[in-house]
C-alpha cells in the first residue's frame, strides 16, 4: 500500500473513532445539550450530529472535518479532532488577578477547567451571555480548556482547494495561529490552530509541551 494512502486511510480511521465516540457519550444528538444554570440549553447544536455525519465520506476521502462556531459577526472554525464536547455557558468560579479574558473556572467531573472567553480576547466589542451563549470544552496537549463563543452552527468538511493562505490580522491574531481562510457555499470561515492558540504565552493557560 503506497504510503500516502496508508496514512490518509489511517486519519480517516482516528475522525471516525473520535465521532463515534463523542455519538456515544451524547446519545441522540452529536452533541450533548447541557444545561447552564439560568436553565438555558445548546438546543442549537443538536442538528450537528445529521451535518457531521454527512460530512464524513468527504472526511474520509481527505477532507478536514472542522466544528463551526460564530464570534460576533464572524465564522471561525477548529479542527474537530481538538473538541471533547459543548456545553451550556457557565461562568464558574473566578480567579484571582487572572486576565479578564479568563472568566473563571469549572469542575468537570472532577477536572478543573479554566474557561476562556474569545471574544473579550479578541477585543470583539460588548459581550452577552445568552443561550446561544456555549463553552466549547477542548483537549489541548492532554490538558482540558474551556473556550465562550456566541453560538456553534455546524460541522464542515473542507478539501484542501477549499482553504486559502490568512491574510495577515495584525497584533490581535497574526497567522500564526490560523491555518487558513475556508470558502463552501458562499461562506467565508476562519481556520484557527487552535492549538498553537490555546498553547500561545500570550493566553497563560499551560506550558508548551516539551519537544
Amino acid at each position: 500500500m503506497d504510503a500516502r494512502v496508508a496514512i490518509a486511510s489511517c486519519a480517516a480511521r482516528a475522525r471516525r473513532v473520535r465521532r463515534n465516540r463523542l455519538i456515544r457519550e451524547a446519545p441522540g444528538a452529536f452533541f450533548q445539550p447541557f444545561p447552564n444554570r439560568s436553565g438555558a440549553n445548546v438546543a442549537a447544536v443538536q442538528s450537528i450530529r445529521g451535518t457531521g455525519m454527512q460530512g464524513a465520506a468527504g472526511a474520509d476521502a481527505g477532507g478536514q472535518e472542522f466544528l463551526v462556531f460564530t464570534l460576533g459577526a464572524e465564522e471561525y472554525g477548529i479542527d474537530i479532532l481538538k473538541v471533547q464536547e459543548i456545553r451550556g455557558y457557565d461562568s464558574g468560579t473566578r480567579i484571582a488577578n487572572a486576565p479578564d479574558f479568563i472568566k473563571g473556572v469549572i469542575n468537570l467531573r472532577g477536572i478543573i477547567v479554566p474557561i476562556v472567553d474569545m471574544r473579550i480576547k479578541f477585543h470583539l466589542g460588548r459581550v452577552e451571555y445568552g443561550q446561544q451563549t456555549v463553552v466549547i470544552i477542548l483537549n489541548i496537549a492532554h490538558r482540558v480548556v474551556g473556550m465562550v463563543v456566541d453560538g456553534v452552527s455546524d460541522v464542515l468538511t473542507l478539501q484542501t482547494d477549499q482553504i486559502m493562505p490568512a491574510p495577515e490580522f495584525g497584533a490581535t491574531l497574526t497567522t500564526e495561529y490560523l491555518t487558513g481562510l475556508g470558502t463552501v457555499d458562499g461562506r467565508m470561515l476562519i481556520l484557527l490552530d487552535i492549538e498553537s492558540l490555546m498553547l500561545s504565552p500570550d493566553m497563560a493557560l499551560m506550558d508548551e509541551p516539551a519537544t
